[in-house]
């Protein structure tokens, strides 16, 4: 389905049309939806695999990092003596980001894993993680306007 969107721009005395074709967007299941309505573009061209947390019971888990060690191939949680879950993907330490800002694994610690609504794992490298190392993004609930 084709649209069209006209844009009217008033410049000075005269009048300015543009056009812009766009197409609705389909979406293959519910975790590439929520992924648009979180991920920024940078985080949504990386390749990774999608989990929506929001519908699943991670309440009996302290650390989202502890919920996930076995649910995604090629990720292993390390857990130290300080009760900070490192995560590592292919060998390499993972760089953390929550609601796409960069954080230490003990910050994992202050979240509750019930306020998270998506975790996208991205195994191949980052553009926007140091080194360019693979990440997990973690982004937690927020209400949306209809």
């Amino acid at each position: 389905m084709k649209r069209i969107l006209i844009i009217i721009t008033v410049i000075g005395s005269g009048l300015v049309l543009n056009a812009q074709q766009y197409r609705s967007v389909q979406f293959v299941n519910p975790e590439q939806k929520l992924a648009a309505d979180y991920c920024s573009p940078l985080f949504q061209s990386a390749d990774g695999t999608i989990i929506s947390v929001a519908d699943k019971f991670v309440g009996s888990y302290l650390n989202i990092l502890d919920w996930l060690n076995g649910r995604v191939a090629g990720l292993q949680v390390i857990r130290t003596r300080e009760h900070v879950f490192i995560p590592y993907i292919r060998g390499s330490v993972a760089s953390l980001f929550v609601d796409e800002m960069r954080v230490e694994p003990e910050f994992l610690n202050s979240i509750n894993p019930n306020d998270i609504a998506l975790i996208k794992i991205i195994k191949g490298p980052f553009v926007g993680s140091p080194g360019g190392n693979s990440a997990i993004a973690i982004y937690t609930l927020r209400g949306f306007e209809d």
